[in-house]
């Protein structure tokens, strides 16, 4: 079983490829197997990326159709695609999200029918396919209104995996991610990055700002669970799937003062006091436009996971990535 990872060298593309390796087996379409290669696409590499020898690094952008084409060449049985441009950049910089998040995945889909393998192929999708009216609770049937070019990007993307899948191409599963919390590193230019750093940041003694107000609901979910989504979505038979390929995940409903307060639980100090309320017009425009209230019926049905709670997304967080170390 070959597995190929775009997006492989960011902070979801490495915990998928460790999980991977740790299980040594992966369930795709109902059968079991062993993997034998996973091969991870990317730009950049962490400074310590995932070691082992069945993973392949190979440095190129997604947007590269001679370096597609090789990936593409090699037979993956399945494909998960993490790579995109962020919400934040695609709204500043128009031309490349279309570049990246729209254009590069029609030629992706175009080579994936030309080769004739027919992968499953496991897309990241977004919350933010959603728009308008945030009092509103989304369910399987709730029509998509993104209200960001990321969004409308990744709902293009979606059709094009639908309809590929129903012509027999490929076997999709369109996986709508919540907002991933707690990620590592450093922020990017994703609008949502400030819902981590005001726990990453104050976690480690520093300082974090957040950007909207404390009264505002987000719809969330940990990296452990959407790995644990992204390896479950290959595992689906197609008569489980049917013709709903596109799956908004199941996740937790919060506010962000009561996020602040879990986190000040957990340190058992006023590690909140770090963070800085200055608004961000910019962010909030995008944001605010994003419906926190979900009903996932179809996802909990498949058999897809959400966290026991937002004490529970923070300590793994702590676990995992400050090695259960906190200041002071």
């Amino acid at each position: 079983m070959r597995i190929l990872i775009l997006g492989g060298g960011g902070f979801l593309g490495q915990k998928l490829a460790r999980q991977l390796i740790l299980h040594q087996t992966i369930l795709v379409r109902g059968q079991e197997s062993k993997i034998t290669a996973i091969q991870l696409l990317d730009q950049f590499w962490p400074e310590s990326k995932v070691e082992n020898l069945i993973l392949e690094y190979t440095q190129g952008n997604i947007t590269d159709q001679n370096i597609m084409r090789a990936a593409l060449a090699s037979a993956p049985d399945v494909i998960f695609h993490l790579a995109a441009i962020v919400s934040g950049e695609a709204e500043k910089n128009f031309d490349l999200g279309m570049q990246v998040n729209l254009h590069a995945n029609l030629s992706l889909l175009d080579m994936i029918r030309s080769f004739g393998h027919k992968p499953v192929v496991v897309f990241a999708s977004t919350c933010a396919a959603f728009g308008g009216d945030t009092s509103r609770v989304i369910d399987d049937y709730t029509a998509p209104i993104p209200q960001s070019s990321y969004g409308s990007q990744k709902v293009m993307t979606e059709v094009l995996i639908n309809d590929y899948s129903r012509k027999g191409f490929l076997h999709g599963r369109v996986l709508r991610l919540p907002t991933i919390v707690v990620r590592p590193g450093k922020a990017n230019a994703a609008t949502s990055s400030f819902v981590s750093s005001i726990i990453r940041e104050p976690l480690q003694g520093l300082r974090a700002n957040c950007p909207v107000n404390e009264d505002v609901f987000v719809w969330i979910l940990s990296p452990r669970a959407v790995i644990h989504n992204f390896i479950h979505a290959a595992g689906l038979t197609e008569e489980q799937i049917g013709q709903q390929r596109i799956i908004n995940l199941p996740g937790n409903t919060i506010q962000i003062k009561a996020m602040v307060q879990a986190m000040d639980e957990l340190s058992g100090t006023s590690t909140s006091d770090l963070i800085d309320w200055l608004p961000d017009p910019f962010i909030q425009s995008i944001v605010l436009t994003w419906p926190p209230f979900f009903k996932t019926t179809w996802a909990d049905q498949l058999g897809f996971i959400k966290d026991e709670s937002v004490h529970a997304i923070i300590k793994g967080f702590i676990e995992d990535e400050l090695k259960g170390i906190l200041p002071g």
